[in-house]
């Protein structure tokens, strides 16, 4: 006997959903199957919040939908508990049941849209301050050279399940692994510290504790990225001040810097536009070399796909230019 909800009978072998309906003077629908997804990512993920971030919904829609589903079926998916939920019996066995199921959909529709002339549309998701700093700038460049590509772009934090969201491409900062996806390095993570030339000028090397630095939290949320204390620890400098603002994307840190609110580090991808039209410049040390690089990652069931191809080439391309760091101008602090 499966566990009943609140209100409703339990579905038995001999009671079945349609003698339900009949009871009750209803007549039966077809299964929700939006529902049926959104369960199916939040048994694989532990829980509605887990779900909501690569969903992209918030934690209380996916609840909303799971009690759809739970009302249609007549049958508890999910125990609620003080702290998160668990899956229940018949809750487990639905998701795996299901979960092939819906890739089987999933690869039938993209058969469909490639016959239908979608082979065109080329999905792509990278972290929002790749895209803004890195990505869009060039996206002219890739529509000159590639007309007839509808690119699809998702600026996301990251989620390795493509297949799920059904996305194509991913560039992702990391070591991975990756093991459900092609994938292969795309450039390194070069670290140069920087600033708009008028507080260039006014800044003293010898005094790095006067320096206003501006704090990043990292979009990716990696340990051990480079920071300022790591900065300053690599670059034999005694650390500067702690105080500083701090900001949660690195778009935001870096349109700081051009504001002349601060001097910011990031990496040579989201600097190079700056860098090249003289709206930043770096300080005159070394560049330093982080411990993640940017990956090209791809869905191996897509590979064939001469648009998918032809944007992978593409973003080779473009990223030869971040391959090695600028040469550093000397000179330039007061």
């Amino acid at each position: 006997m499966n566990r009943s909800l609140a209100g409703l009978p339990a579905v038995s072998q001999s009671d079945s959903l349609c003698a339900q309906a009949l009871k009750f003077g209803g007549y039966v629908q077809g299964p929700p199957l939006t529902a049926i997804r959104v369960f199916v990512v939040a048994a694989e993920s532990g829980g509605f919040q887990q779900a909501g971030r690569q969903l992209h919904l918030s934690a209380g829609a996916v609840a909303h939908q799971v009690r759809q589903l739970e009302l249609w079926l007549g049958s508890a998916l999910f125990e609620r508990l003080p702290r998160g939920v668990m899956l229940t019996e018949a809750g487990s066995q639905l998701a795996s049941q299901w979960r092939p199921l819906l890739s089987q959909l999933e690869a039938v529709a993209q058969q469909h849209r490639e016959q239908q002339g979608a082979s065109h549309q080329v999905s792509l998701t990278l972290v929002p301050s790749l895209a803004s700093s890195w990505l869009m700038p060039r996206l002219e460049d890739f529509r000159r050279q590639h007309p007839r590509i509808e690119l699809n772009l998702l600026a996301s934090i990251p989620s390795e399940d493509l297949q799920r969201e059904g996305i194509d491409i991913a560039i992702r900062l990391g070591t991975g692994p990756w093991p459900a996806l092609a994938h292969e390095p795309l450039m390194p993570e070069w670290y140069l510290a920087v600033a708009p030339p008028a507080l260039l000028r006014s800044l003293s090397l010898q005094q790095t504790e006067s320096w206003p630095l501006l704090f990043d939290r990292f979009e990716s949320r990696l340990p051990e990225q480079l920071d300022w204390p790591r900065w300053f620890a690599l670059q034999q400098l005694p650390e500067g001040r702690r105080l500083g603002s701090t900001f949660s994307h690195t778009y935001l840190t870096l349109e700081a810097a051009r504001h002349g609110q601060g001097v910011a580090i990031a990496p040579l991808p989201h600097l190079l536009d700056d860098l090249q039209s003289g709206r930043l410049q770096a300080l005159p040390y070394p560049a330093l070399c982080g411990p993640y690089a940017y990956h090209l990652l791809w869905r191996k069931e897509v590979a064939h796909r001469p648009a998918v191809q032809a944007v992978c080439d593409w973003l080779r391309q473009q990223a030869r230019a971040c391959q090695t760091p600028p040469a550093i101008q000397e000179g330039l602090c007061g």
